[in-house]
């Protein structure tokens, strides 16, 4: 079962970078649906480890790159897709914020300190990736179904969902920029706390 597991964290790389051309390359549908099921080996991978204590420090360490991986990587390309203000601007705090969590892990780690990830099921960082997945499958669902509208287009459902779709992934990408402050904000408390240990 660790094998398996291990697996889905491997998927879940190397479809982080597969979207990189298929996003270039406007295979939208294939972007969408590599990505959904990226994002749900996320979720799976989990659970098996957990249901069948399949838990290794490599899963644990390919399961972080993974998740980091696959949404930083879609976030950069959607950012150079949609190069608009309210889409870049919180894509481009979320990297940092990525980095700069991953900063404090590592001075910490020097320390031999460990910084763990909060384990409570609705913990702000897991409702931050909640939100970063589903923003960033709807603005893929979005650009996916942009293939399908012509000139002669009118079906009043793709309508809807050409307008809904953005400010969906829109508001996703905000209310997802709320939860990664705050949860940037309480790793840095717990880092502060970690530093007293430090003499």
């Amino acid at each position: 079962m660790k094998f398996f597991v291990n697996f889905l964290s491997a998927f879940r790389i190397a479809a982080a970078f597969a979207i990189i051309p298929t996003l270039m390359f406007g295979l939208y549908w294939t972007t969408f649906i590599l990505y959904v099921l990226a994002a749900l080996s996320d979720w799976f991978d989990g659970f098996l480890a957990r249901k069948y204590n399949a838990c290794s420090k490599l899963g644990g360490v390919m399961d972080h790159i993974g998740d980091k991986l696959l949404v930083v990587n879609t976030f950069i390309m959607l950012a150079l897709m949609m190069p608009v203000w309210f889409i870049v601007v919180p894509i481009i705090i979320m990297i940092a914020r990525e980095l700069y969590i991953s900063g404090l892990r590592e001075f910490l780690g020097t320390q031999k300190i460990e910084m763990p990830v909060p384990k409570a099921r609705f913990s702000m960082g897991k409702i931050k990736t909640t939100l970063q997945m589903i923003s960033i499958a709807t603005l893929l669902l979005f650009l996916a179904i942009g293939t399908m509208i012509t000139p002669t287009s009118d079906s009043r459902t793709l309508m809807f969902l050409i307008y809904a779709l953005p400010q969906i992934g829109m508001w996703g990408i905000w209310l997802s920029l709320i939860a990664s402050v705050w949860s940037a904000t309480q790793y840095t408390f717990t880092f502060a706390e970690k530093l007293k240990k430090i003499k």
